[in-house]
């Protein structure tokens, strides 16, 4: 979320050309029928104005424990800062909600944006963020099921190796972005993009509330101006972060890994190696988000489990089939090799239509090793009325659907709704839309997703005629 401090450029405007030529290629087919039942939708904050980019977690040690951590518009809520922090101990039925990071006197800062949670096996769970004015990286922990969190760390400049030579226009921290945090395999790791490189730390768990201290930060070669990452942890505790190079504002991409072979040990990352094109730039802007635009949005999940894809590696990526075409899709590709090797692409999403599919998710079942892929999804929207139109204009409003699979990313479930209205972000007035990412946690068989709806589909909405954003989440279990 916070590369809008830099954008300087303004939405894009949907060609004339572009509209006329997509009804009738949207015409051709229509979307497959849901696999089954739309699930119940849970309006998790009921909170008036704007909420958008959700983190959520579920605690392996009591899976009916269920937190989400979002964004919240300062300007138009008359805070300089503050983040909303949601949790459940019913399995997502009911929640205890408060904003959190509200500066000066908070223990937690004056946090910003870009949030990102991650429980471990322990039930240690970690937060990450951005502050709204520091050019460092907090790390928070909670050991009683996120109600209550204290900051373990803050990943600063100084922690980097070594010193910039003179020449050196890397620009280390002249800000930072989208970090993201990760738990497993008794260690702790985050990653973001360091006003240059992307950049990576770690840190020792041996139990509940023990962590040890970061080790220092290691810098991914090659990665320079790569953005929007993720990362993930092997079952060797080998580590890896994936981003998005953009060669321009809305054209090209390319998705690129860099592994760490012993992750808290002294060997670093390697070279990058090249995963995918995306031809989705880092400010792609599209019809359902033409205020914020959108990124690949790379994600990674690595199978930890003893199961028959034990030690493989899943990335999933937004594909435009022409560069602003709007015809965007979700796939999913797989490496067993540590990322040296890619598969050929899955694509996820299962309809006919030329329409955009974006902001994806993917989360693996430590329980199972298979693994769950959610999005948005535009495919209903015709712009000739019905359940997914609300305004006649075809492309521009959107659901949320997910998938599953279940053989190793081989081949995906049908396709589900999952969200049980249709959402137009622009009507929201939120200056950046549904926000760059979404939020997905399975465990045990059950999906839990988060995303950002204004459909007002429960009716819980305060802001429901004004169409404002509010977090909806849903328990969706495995076919």
């Amino acid at each position: 979320m916070y590369r809008f401090r830099f954008l300087t450029m303004v939405a894009a405007i949907v060609t004339g050309a572009a509209l006329a030529a997509a009804p009738a290629a949207l015409a051709a087919a229509q979307a497959r029928p849901p696999a089954v039942a739309t699930p119940a939708n849970v309006d998790i904050s009921q909170r008036h104005l704007n909420e958008s980019e959700e983190a959520i977690a579920v605690n392996p040690t009591n899976p009916d424990n269920i937190v989400v951590f979002t964004n919240v518009g300062h300007a138009e809520a008359g805070l300089s800062a503050g983040m909303f922090l949601a949790v459940s101990f019913d399995g997502g039925k009911t929640w205890t909600k408060k904003l959190i990071a509200l500066g000066a006197g908070d223990p937690l800062g004056d946090g910003c944006c870009d949030p990102s949670l991650s429980f471990d096996r322990y039930g240690n769970l970690f937060m990450t963020y951005l502050y709204q004015v520091e050019d460092q990286v907090p790390v928070a922990l909670s050991t009683d099921g996120g109600l209550t969190f204290h900051v373990v760390a803050n990943i600063s400049q100084a922690d980097l190796p070594g010193k910039k030579a003179g020449g050196d226009n890397r620009g280390l921290f002249r800000f930072v972005d989208q970090p993201t945090i990760t738990a497993a395999h008794g260690e702790v790791w985050v990653v973001f993009n360091a006003g240059g490189p992307m950049v990576a730390t770690g840190a020792r768990v041996s139990g509940l509330g023990q962590v040890g201290a970061f080790i220092p930060v290691e810098v991914a070669h090659g990665t320079n101006n790569c953005t929007y990452g993720d990362i993930t942890i092997g079952p060797s505790g080998q580590v890896m972060q994936a981003c998005s190079l953009t060669e321009t504002g809305q054209g090209g991409g390319k998705i690129f890994v860099n592994t760490d072979p012993d992750g808290l040990g002294p060997a670093g990352f390697g070279d990058r190696t090249f995963a995918t094109k995306t031809h989705v730039g880092g400010f792609d802007f599209i019809p359902a988000q033409p205020d914020r635009s959108v990124d690949a949005e790379p994600g990674l999940a690595w199978d930890r489990t003893n199961g028959p894809h034990a030690g493989r590696v899943y990335l999933v990526y937004t594909r435009e089939h022409l560069n602003e075409s709007d015809n965007t899709d979700v796939y999913v590709r797989h490496s067993d090799d540590n990322g040296a090797t890619w598969s050929a692409p899955v694509r996820v999403n299962d309809d006919h239509t030329a329409n955009s599919q974006f902001m994806p998710k993917i989360s693996l079942d430590p329980a199972t090793g298979n693994i769950a892929v959610v999005w948005y999804d535009s495919r209903n929207d015709l712009g000739a009325g019905g359940p997914g139109d609300t305004n006649g204009i075809p492309n521009d409003d959107a659901q949320f659907w997910g998938a599953f699979s279940t053989n190793g990313g081989a081949s995906f479930t049908g396709n589900l709704q999952i969200s049980a209205g249709t959402s137009n972000s622009h009507d929201s007035g939120n200056g950046i839309d549904y926000g760059d990412y979404t939020g997905l946690s399975f465990f045990g068989g059950i999906a839990h997703p988060a995303w950002s709806d204004n459909s007002n589909s429960t009716g819980t909405n305060p802001d429901g005629a004004l169409h404002q954003l509010d977090i909806y989440t849903a328990a969706v279990p495995q076919p």
